[in-house]
């Protein structure tokens, strides 16, 4: 089937030619910082449960939080924003007896953000600068594993099955998709076969689409050792997933640009696509606050630009737009990182990567 190339994926292409790209910052430490009640994020919509802490609700019951924080982060540099729905499925927002409202999420969650970038798209273009404002929609792991039981006594037991999961991950994609995200972004993949299905159902998307919908993921590593929690090394988890031609691949969250830099240059070595690396601000400290200040990640990730190991740069967990900024400021004069040539070879994973002779 012909698919109608995405005219996104070109454009961005096209700036991470010309220099490192900036993505934004955290949302669950930023929405902490409005200090909401249970009544702000439950707003009017009489739902049965609890929903405090439902940071992908306020797409519904609170917008302006959300669109604030989108807004902070264009300003402070970011050339692509991610939207608010980390947690916006079936299976997460069943916690919050909100299934139900799943679609609008998402649908409004990418409005809003796709709003915003075009705002600040078409104020560049007013002073004569053209400078493309991309939205990626953002999809977490679930709280659920395809590839581990949660019952020690019974490996063999999942609390979901394939099929599942992906429809849960197409209806998101779609309304996502719907609402103007640009891409898919399969973020904090700590379990690589539940990446599989979300790469599955945006590729049962684009055949109902008709259409092109480029994927970007992000994992998320569990131990120093380099490996996320299905026991994947970066390696393994590029070789496992380089067959659905991602637009960007990298790593998120995990433990700050410290402890990452191994990875990413491994990474960087091996993957013929776009790099993006979005880190934690360090470590939480013993209240759960993230202490490194924007100086010191700017001066870390600074580090994988300057070998030219990385194309796009943000931050996850504690970050702020003024860890954004500090970013953008410290990469600007730094040219992007070339990627390698495709290796024609046999490379296979299990939970370590293995290259047959090509």
């Amino acid at each position: 089937m012909s698919l109608t190339p995405s005219a996104a994926r070109t454009a961005l292409l096209e700036q991470a030619r010309q220099r490192i790209l900036i993505t934004d910052g955290a949302f669950g430490t930023e929405i902490q910082n409005w200090k909401l009640t249970e009544a702000d994020y439950a707003g009017t919509l009489g739902l049965a449960r609890d929903q405090k802490g439902n940071n992908d609700i306020l797409a519904l019951s609170a917008p302006h939080v959300p669109e604030s924080i989108h807004r902070a982060y264009f300003a402070a540099g970011a050339d692509i924003a991610e939207t608010n729905t980390f947690s916006a499925n079936r299976i997460s927002q069943a916690d919050y007896a909100a299934e139900h409202l799943v679609r609008d999420i998402n649908l409004q969650s990418a409005r809003l953000a796709r709003r915003v970038a075009d705002e600040f798209e078409a104020l560049d273009a007013e002073n004569g600068i053209i400078r493309p404002r991309f939205v990626a929609g953002a999809i977490g792991p679930t709280n659920k594993t395809l590839s581990l039981s949660p019952d020690v006594n019974d490996p063999g037991f999942r609390e979901i099955d394939w099929d599942f999961l992906v429809e849960v991950y197409r209806e998101q994609a779609e309304a996502l998709v719907e609402g103007g995200a640009d891409f898919i972004l399969v973020e904090t993949v700590f379990d690589t076969l539940n990446a599989k299905a979300a790469i599955m159902a945006v590729r049962l998307l684009e055949e109902q689409l008709g259409r092109e919908v480029p994927i970007m993921l992000s994992m998320t590593l569990t131990d120093l050792s380099g490996r996320n929690l299905s026991g994947h090394t970066v390696e393994a988890f590029w070789y496992a997933v380089r067959h659905a031609r991602p637009l960007t691949i990298g790593l998120n969250c995990s433990f700050g640009a410290a402890q990452l830099r191994p990875h990413v240059r491994a990474l960087s070595q091996i993957a013929d696509t776009l790099i993006m690396v979005y880190p934690n601000a360090g470590l939480p400290n013993e209240l759960g606050a993230y202490d490194e200040m924007p100086e010191t990640t700017a001066g870390l990730v600074h580090e994988w630009a300057e070998h030219a190991q990385v194309n796009i740069l943000g931050g996850c967990c504690g970050s702020t737009p003024e860890h954004i900024a500090a970013i953008a400021r410290a990469v600007r004069e730094l040219p992007p990182r070339v990627q390698p040539a495709h290796q024609t070879a046999t490379c296979l994973a299990g939970l370590e990567p293995f290259i047959m002779a090509a």
